[in-house]
């Protein structure tokens, strides 16, 4: 607008603005403002400078060469441009007025003055409209301010997610709402309930083992057991372990923490294992899913709620540590399985990929950058109805890097770019009755291999013996040569195996493995490790944490160590040291077999 005008109305009840009017000029601009009585309207025309043209319109945001005022200084200088147009308005109107001959004479200098006292009022109503613009101005620019540091402070939420130790940790997932509106109605519908952890962080490896209620046989407890039985003390220090409890039925989600607790106790107080489930919010209404593919209504029900279920663990796993390996709750590890997967990982990091695979098998085995998994936790979400997850997978590979004008020749070779494949696989699907209901699984990974029964080494020579009973070929002497496992019969109280040197040897460490891959459950339990030291005048010593309840046993044998979670491994004092002989002590009757995969006596 190249001009403006303002009109005055004042009424008897008092004064206030009425809008403007605009009317174009040539190079100035001319206001004309209007007192209006109850009787008269008196028009008062003024021309200004062309620099007020401002209050006529909201503003263009204009530049010069040298970079002119910016809109928001312009904003700044309205209410003060308002103002003091209108105390100038008023003085040229009156001066104006007072200086123009006219017919009325003496009869309308009254009406002059009660012009004049209005403007002055309308001058004061000016300021006051400009110090409303001024507030109105400054409540904008706060809640600029607002809006920048809640998109800051969502930034770094979501960075450091991963130091959430509360249970109240929340995805923030900006479109999640978008994909499952139903938890719009449930404010705590995406807090998961962290029923056993300690909220460890900052590991390199992150599982994820989503498990459900199974109507026939639960393979948990064995899979776990196959993923803890091998790991060393940094290597569980390196590593967490999610369980997610796929289910919103309180008494088995309970149940199935409490099983875990009793089964590990160690690893659940260390932090190693964690056990989660959903808000029983957080599933929407399956009854409205369309039939696809062929499927009936409910494996469309099972694939669609298995979207739902990997989702949330990459969700909540995100921040957890540097990779995150997706695992079903019915698998079989090598027991080198963490080493492997984590020097592959940093040979491979360089790369582009998006996962590597340690298994061939669906969805098992798969590794992730955490920093992928907001995106691809978002695409399983976006189409969490339409497709199983193993597709959903490939559609990503698809859509980021094949070419639709090539042929699909081309589109493999580039989807093979992001995604590494690790042989042997590390990770074999053992269960047999899916967690879909009626349908077996007879699936197995042919790059798996022969699993490793037994751990061998190279000992002292000895003269063994022992009260248990050895099953089969399974022998003490065999296990003690590297060439099997020792697996005997259920122990009872005093049953013990003796290793005793021909001549007093020095030992600088031992250990003892109970149990392996396949029969993890037969394990030595209330089992001391005794030595007989060659000097019989050594101390009456005993190494902290035994089990035992005295410092020194029978036969002049010492307790140096003891089994915990099916492991006995320690140092020797030198104070008891050459050994002469070295035993194991069973005090207590056994419920289960006992199995010795590892023999390993070091001098």
């Amino acid at each position: 607008m190249k001009g403006a005008f303002l009109r005055a109305k004042v009424h008897t009840s008092g004064p206030h603005l009425q809008s403007p009017k605009t009317e174009k000029g040539k190079g100035r601009h001319a206001a004309v403002f209007s007192a209006v009585d109850t009787g008269s309207v008196i028009p008062v025309r003024v021309t200004l400078p062309a620099v007020y043209l401002h209050l006529s319109a909201p503003p263009a945001r204009r530049y010069t060469q040298t970079g002119g005022l910016s809109l928001r200084n312009e904003m700044r200088l309205y209410p003060y441009k308002f103002g003091f147009l209108l105390v100038f308005a008023g003085i040229t109107s009156v001066a104006w007025i007072k200086s123009s001959p006219g017919d009325g004479g003496p009869t309308i200098l009254p009406n002059l003055q009660t012009l004049y006292e209005r403007l002055l009022v309308a001058e004061q109503l000016g300021g006051q409209v400009s110090r409303d613009l001024s507030s109105i101005l400054d409540h904008l620019k706060n809640m600029s301010r607002a809006a920048n540091s809640s998109h800051t402070t969502s930034n770094t939420t979501s960075s450091n997610i991963s130091t959430e130790t509360t249970r109240e940790q929340t995805f923030l997932q900006p479109n999640i709402y978008v994909y499952m509106p139903h938890l719009k109605h449930h404010p705590d519908s995406l807090v998961p309930n962290v029923l056993l952890g300690q909220g460890r962080t900052g590991v390199s490896i992150v599982m994820g083992i989503p498990t459900v209620k199974r109507e026939k046989q639960s393979y948990l407890v064995s899979t776990l057991s196959s993923l803890l039985y091998s790991l060393t003390p940094s290597q569980q220090q390196d590593l967490l372990i999610i369980v997610f409890v796929a289910e919103t039925e309180p008494e088995y989600v309970s149940s199935v923490a409490d099983i875990i607790r009793k089964n590990f106790p160690k690893e659940v107080q260390s932090g190693l294992l964690e056990v989660i489930s959903p808000s029983q919010y957080y599933y929407p209404d399956f009854s409205s899913l369309r039939e696809t593919f062929g499927d009936s209504k409910d494996r469309v029900k099972w694939r669609t709620k298995q979207n739902l279920d990997f989702s949330f663990l990459m969700l909540y796993a995100q921040a957890k540590g540097t990779f995150y390996v997706q695992l079903e709750d019915d698998v079989e590890a090598k027991a080198s399985y963490f080493e492997d997967m984590k020097n592959y990982a940093i040979q491979e990091d360089p790369k582009p990929w998006l996962f590597l695979e340690f298994s061939q098998l669906g969805f098992i085995g798969k590794m992730f950058r955490t920093r992928d998994l907001p995106m691809i936790s978002e695409f399983f979400l976006m189409f969490h109805r339409d497709k199983p997850i193993d597709w959903l997978l490939d559609h990503i590979l698809w859509v980021k890097v094949c070419n639709p004008e090539k042929d699909a020749k081309d589109c493999n070779v580039q989807k093979a770019l992001l995604k590494q494949r690790y042989k042997p696989s590390l990770f074999q699907h053992v269960g047999l009755h899916s967690s879909l209901s009626g349908k077996l699984q007879h699936l197995k990974d042919k790059d798996f291999g022969k699993q490793t029964l037994f751990q061998a080494h190279k000992n002292p020579a000895a003269e063994l013996s022992s009260s248990l009973k050895h099953y089969q070929q399974h022998s003490l002497i065999r296990a003690y040569k590297g060439e099997d496992f020792f697996w005997a019969l259920t122990p009872l109280q005093n049953d013990y195996i003796l290793f005793k040197f021909p001549q007093p040897i020095h030992i600088s460490r031992y250990r003892f493995h109970s149990g392996n891959i396949e029969t993890s459950a037969d394990k030595f339990s209330n089992t001391t490790v005794e030595v007989l030291p060659s000097n019989v005048t050594a101390p009456d010593t005993r190494v902290t944490g035994s089990s035992s309840p005295d410092k020194q046993s029978n036969n002049g044998f010492v307790v140096i160590g003891s089994f915990e979670n099916g492991v006995a491994e320690g140092v020797i004092e030198d104070a008891l040291q050459p050994v002469s002989a070295l035993r194991l002590v069973v005090h207590s009757d056994s419920d289960v077999w006992a199995l010795l995969s590892e023999i390993d006596i070091k001098v």
